[in-house]
């Protein structure tokens, strides 16, 4: 029984000898893994520390100095102001324009009605908007206001300050910075209902109309689903918006045709509108001498309103309040200003090619005879002088003296290009300007969407 165990014991020292010289890095490897592993859960187990539960316990009572909170003492000393804004309204005093903004100052208060300057904050229009500082207690530091005194490109501003021997007051005059805004819109009814649509202010709307006046007929050529775009200034007074500009370019799509404007302001010349091939929008004649109306009595047969006879109408008669602006429709000489029987006061103008018009039932005139006149050029206003009913501008337009349709002349009157040694610079415009108009386009697109 013994031999066998010893033969196999003696097998197992052969192969492992025999392994360990074919093998001797795995096998050491092994075993100093092996011992390793032994080692450290000999050391896991073995105590490091002695017992917590056995160490002593003392109690240690210390007195600390505090030192006084710096940070809140300066914070607290630090002096806050304050800033709001708001409009004038048109039945605003000095005292519920201060409590409305937060101030309460009764020196502010007399100030504002005493001082001749800061009266003025008061004074034209209102709707102005105000800007104050002030501390936090109410105090008055600072009052700014900005407001335009005409359609220029400047404005007014009126500064109130605090200062050490009291309030002051100043006007001061800045120049209005131009920027581009965009729209869109659709008509659906009518040309100022979606101009309302697409919250553009008047100004614009009427420029769009007149731009493409003598290309469309806004009271009967308009179609459901016509569409334009714009590009127009807004003036800016120390980044406060104050009005809308100059319509820079438009694109008008009516019943499937385009008609597209851009303005360009030649070098030492009047700017003028102009298509995208460089052909004038500005024709020699306007289609009228109002700036947006209403024609009330066309060209032709009618029946007269005063006499109750059908009579032949030789003009156009447009409804209009007393007072609206009437300007001449193109370049020319004043032939005659005063006074004409049942016209009432009168104002014909010669322009060329033996061409004249006829402005009549003024309620005032604003040229005199042998006066030199451009395209546009207020004449006078709209009245209700001589033979008439009602205030409204009966408007002639004759050639050879012979009557003519006013609307049908200003059609086909002819444009003018631009100058060639002005091409480059327009190209240059124009490009700008499709651009701009091609977003104002998506801008519509993305609001249907």
């Amino acid at each position: 029984m013994i031999h066998p165990l010893l033969n196999t014991l003696t097998s197992l020292v052969q192969a492992t000898s025999t392994s360990l010289a074919k093998h001797p890095r795995r096998i050491m490897g092994a075993i100093g893994v092996l011992l390793l592993g032994t080692g450290v859960t000999a050391f896991g187990i073995a105590p490091l520390a002695p017992d917590a539960a056995k160490l002593p316990v003392s109690q240690v009572i210390e007195s600390l100095a505090l030192e006084p909170l710096v940070v809140d003492t300066l914070a607290a000393a630090v002096p806050l102001t304050l800033f709001r804004s708001d409009t004038i309204r048109r039945d605003d005093t000095a005292q519920s324009l201060l409590q409305r903004l937060g101030v309460s100052d009764t020196a502010a208060q007399n100030f504002l009605r005493a001082d001749p300057t800061a009266r003025q904050l008061f004074s034209g229009r209102s709707s102005k908007m105000v800007s104050v500082e002030t501390s936090d207690s109410g105090e008055l530091l600072r009052l700014t206001a900005r407001w335009l005194p005409d359609d220029g490109r400047l404005f007014n501003r009126l500064v109130i300050e605090k200062q050490t021997s009291g309030l002051s007051a100043r006007i001061e005059t800045g120049e209005l910075t131009a920027s581009a805004q965009l729209a869109s819109g659709t008509i659906h009814s009518s040309l100022f209902a979606a101009t309302d649509a697409a919250n553009l202010p008047d100004s614009v709307a009427v420029q769009l109309a007149e731009i493409f006046a003598s290309e469309i007929d806004f009271r009967r050529d308009l179609r459901q689903g016509d569409r334009f775009s714009v590009v127009y200034e807004t003036l800016e007074a120390d980044g406060e918006a104050m009005r809308a500009g100059r319509v820079l370019s438009a694109e008008f799509i009516n019943n499937g045709r385009e008609h597209e404007a851009v303005w360009f302001d030649g070098e030492g010349k009047k700017g003028a509108y102009y298509g995208f091939d460089g052909q004038s929008s500005r024709k020699s004649y306007l289609t009228s001498p109002l700036e947006f109306s209403r024609v009330s009595s066309g060209y032709g047969m009618r029946f007269h309103p005063i006499s109750g006879q059908r009579k032949a109408h030789l003009g156009v008669d447009y409804a209009a309040p007393t007072g609206t602006p009437v300007r001449t429709i193109g370049d020319g000489v004043v032939t005659f200003a005063g006074w004409q029987r049942g016209y009432g006061n009168v104002i014909q103008i010669q322009h060329k090619d033996r061409q004249s018009t006829l402005y009549a039932h003024l309620s005032r005139i604003d040229v005199s005879r042998g006066q030199r006149v451009n395209q546009g050029d207020r004449v006078g206003a709209v009245g209700s002088t001589g033979a008439s009913t009602g205030p409204h501008l009966h408007f002639e337009f004759r050639t050879n003296d012979v009557p003519q349709d006013p609307l049908e002349i200003a059609r086909q009157s002819e444009t003018i290009p631009v100058s060639p040694a002005l091409r480059a610079r327009f190209d240059a415009v124009a490009q700008l300007q499709r651009l701009q108009l091609d977003a104002a386009a998506t801008l519509q697109q993305a609001s249907a969407q």
